[in-house]
């Protein structure tokens, strides 16, 4: 007998009704904010099609990443770094409500444990379909291997773009924001460190 077919992890489109109303009044208040006519043609579905897209945005609260991980773990002696890269993120910045997005690096050396492939990238948008910052997400998706896993360390490294950086305030449209976060052996041993980040630097493929 076949359980736990969506192995932790479902893609639904679900909206909220009360939500969804409330987000759409809101935008239309924008709208009459910005001086235009939320009743013309091109603007008079804006709010309730903004109101679907940012609580699809934010789906990442309805989500628990840690049931995620756990949803997929397999007994292995292995003890070699496992290293999932490119991994785009989409996210919002919590300060303007404006997106970032970018690619998280992330590996973690096995202590009898490893876990289905696809559920790294899962739990990462699990944490940046959220109202973030960067350098929280980084952390978040560190813990969270580390509690789930129990690995003998974590690594995580996060490039991304702001668009409060690039269309608003400063305008530098190529910065690019780095952050990372280690624990274990990635923390403790400085080769096994510059491993991972050689593996997450080289193109392989």
């Amino acid at each position: 007998m076949l359980e736990n077919l969506d192995e932790g992890f479902e893609r639904r489109d679900v909206y909220d009704k009360e939500t969804i109303k409330l987000l759409a009044d809101s935008y239309r208040n924008i709208i009459v904010a910005a001086k235009e006519d939320p009743d013309r043609e091109g603007l008079k579905n804006s709010p309730i099609r903004a109101a679907k897209a940012f609580q699809y945005l934010i789906h990442g609260y309805g989500l628990n990443p840690h049931e995620i991980l756990k949803s997929a773990l397999f007994t292995e002696d292995s003890k070699q770094i496992v290293v999932v890269k490119d991994i785009e993120i989409y996210s919002l910045c919590e300060h303007h409500l404006l997106p970032f997005f970018g690619k998280a690096h992330v590996g973690y050396i096995p202590n009898g444990k490893i876990c289905g492939l696809s559920k790294i990238p899962r739990i990462v948008d699990a944490f940046a379909r959220r109202l973030q910052l960067q350098e929280r997400l980084t952390a978040q998706i560190k813990d969270c291997i580390q509690e789930v896993l129990n690995p003998m360390g974590v690594a995580v490294v996060i490039e991304a773009q702001h668009l409060c950086m690039s269309m608003r305030g400063i305008q530098k449209q190529n910065s690019v924001t780095t952050t990372s976060e280690f624990s274990g052996a990635f923390l403790k041993n400085f080769n096994t460190r510059q491993e991972f980040m050689h593996l997450v630097g080289t193109k392989l493929h």
